[in-house]
C-alpha cells in the first residue's frame, strides 16, 4: 500500500495563526476544502495533499501568492505562474535562478528576490531585496519576520528548483538568522542537511554543480505543476537520490542536442568514470542505458503528440536522417514508428487524450 505523503501538523497550525492573524475566517476556509479541525488537533502528522488544497484556498481569498512567505508585501495572483513561463524554456538552472530573481524586479508586491551566488565547488542561494527597496529595510523585515516564514520561503525555493532539474537538490548545509527553534527536527527533515541557526544568512548551500543541470520541464508538465501548486513546493514529490536519477537530470529532454559523454558528466558529478561505471552498474544501470531509456521515452512522447510528423520527431530527436530514427525507434520499442501509430497503444492514448 502506497504511503501517503504527510507534513507535520506544526506547519498545519502556524498557516492557521497566520489566517487568523490577517482576519481571515478559518473555520469558512476550513469548510470550503473539506478539512475537519479535529483531523489537526487528533494528529502529528497531515496530509499534504489537503494542506496544498487549503493552501491555495487561502492564497486565492488573500488574493496573496506570498501568503505566509517572505515577499513583505502583498504579491498579485498570477505571478508565479507568469514567472514559470518566463524561465521555463531557459538552458540551465543558473540561468533559470537568474532570470528568477531578473523577474521579481518587475513585480508588483515583493520587496525580495532570490539571490544566487556561484563561488568554487558550492552556490548559496538567500534572499536580496529588489532594487527599489533599500538594503536595510529588508534586513530589518527578515530580523522581524517568524521563523516559520523564512523556514517555508526557503524550502519552497529548494523544491521549486529541485522539480525545474527533475532531482532533489542534495543540499550541504541550510542556514537561519534566528535561534535554534523546539521542532529543529522538523528542518532536518526538510531540508535532509546541516541545519545551523544563528547564522548571518538565511540561505541554502549545495553543490554549484547543480547549477550546470538543464531546465527538464516544459510547458506541458508546467501546466500539470501549476494546477495543483503549492503542493510540489510543500513536499518532494521526488526523492529519488540515486546515481541514475542525478545522470537522467543532467542528459535533461532536449535530445536535438549532442548529449554529454560519461567522461564529461562524471566530470561534473566529481568522480572518475570508471567510478561513473561502477556506481551505475550497483544500480544494475549503465550510461548507456540510461541514454537509451531516456531517448525512448522522449521518442515516444514526441510520438504520442499527432500534431508532430514523424519526420517532425526525428529533428526533435536529433537525427539528421529520418531512416536512422526508424531505425532507432524500432530497436527501443519493436515497432517501426508508422507500425506505433497504426497500434493500439497509441490508438487508446489518441482516443482518451493522453500525450
Amino acid at each position: 500500500m502506497e504511503k501517503t505523503i504527510t507534513v507535520p501538523t506544526g506547519y498545519v497550525r502556524y498557516l492557521f495563526s497566520q489566517v487568523e492573524k490577517q482576519g481571515y475566517n478559518l473555520e469558512e476556509l476550513l469548510a470550503e476544502v473539506g478539512i475537519d479541525p479535529t483531523e489537526i488537533e487528533q494528529r502529528t502528522e497531515f496530509s499534504a495533499v489537503k494542506f496544498g488544497q487549503l493552501y491555495q484556498r487561502i492564497m486565492w481569498t488573500a488574493q496573496d501568492e506570498s501568503f505566509g512567505m517572505v515577499s513583505g508585501g502583498r504579491v498579485p495572483n498570477g505571478t508565479f505562474r507568469m514567472m514559470c513561463h518566463a524561465i521555463i524554456h531557459c538552458t540551465t538552472l543558473e540561468r533559470a535562478i537568474y532570470r528568477c530573481s531578473a523577474f521579481y524586479e518587475i513585480c508588483r508586491g515583493t520587496k525580495v528576490k532570490p539571490y544566487l551566488i556561484r563561488k568554487g565547488r558550492y552556490a548559496k542561494l538567500s534572499f536580496a531585496p529588489v532594487s527599489s527597496v533599500p538594503a536595510e529595510e529588508v534586513r530589518e523585515m527578515l530580523e522581524h519576520e517568524a521563523p516559520g516564514v523564512v523556514r517555508t520561503g526557503l524550502s519552497m525555493w529548494h523544491h521549486f528548483i529541485s522539480w525545474l532539474i527533475g532531482s532533489r537538490l542534495d543540499l550541504k548545509a541550510a542556514y537561519f538568522t534566528f535561534p535554534r527553534q523546539e521542532d529543529s527536527y522538523h528542518y532536518e527533515t526538510l531540508f535532509q542537511s546541516e541545519i545551523k541557526f544563528d547564522q548571518h544568512d538565511n540561505a541554502i548551500v549545495f553543490p554549484a554543480r547543480y547549477l550546470d543541470y538543464p531546465i527538464i520541464q516544459n510547458d506541458e508538465s508546467l501546466r500539470g505543476f501549476l494546477q495543483t501548486a503549492p503542493y510540489q513546493l510543500i513536499v518532494m514529490v521526488d526523492n529519488d537520490q540515486s546515481l541514475r536519477s542525478q545522470v537522467k537530470a543532467m542528459l535533461g529532454k532536449d535530445f536535438s542536442r549532442e548529449l554529454p559523454g560519461a567522461e564529461e558528466v562524471a566530470f561534473k558529478l566529481n568522480m572518475s568514470v570508471s567510478t561513473l561505471r561502477r556506481r551505475l552498474a550497483e544500480e544494475n544501470s549503465s550510461y548507456q542505458k540510461i541514454k537509451d531509456d531516456c531517448r525512448k521515452k522522449a521518442a515516444i512522447n514526441y510520438m504520442d503528440s499527432p500534431q508532430l510528423s514523424i519526420n517532425d520527431v526525428a529533428a526533435l530527436m536529433g537525427f539528421d536522417e529520418p531512416s536512422a530514427f526508424f531505425r532507432s525507434f524500432k530497436k527501443w520499442t519493436g515497432m517501426t514508428p508508422g507500425e506505433y501509430r497504426r497500434s493500439e497503444t497509441y490508438g487508446e492514448k489518441y482516443s482518451l487524450g493522453i500525450s
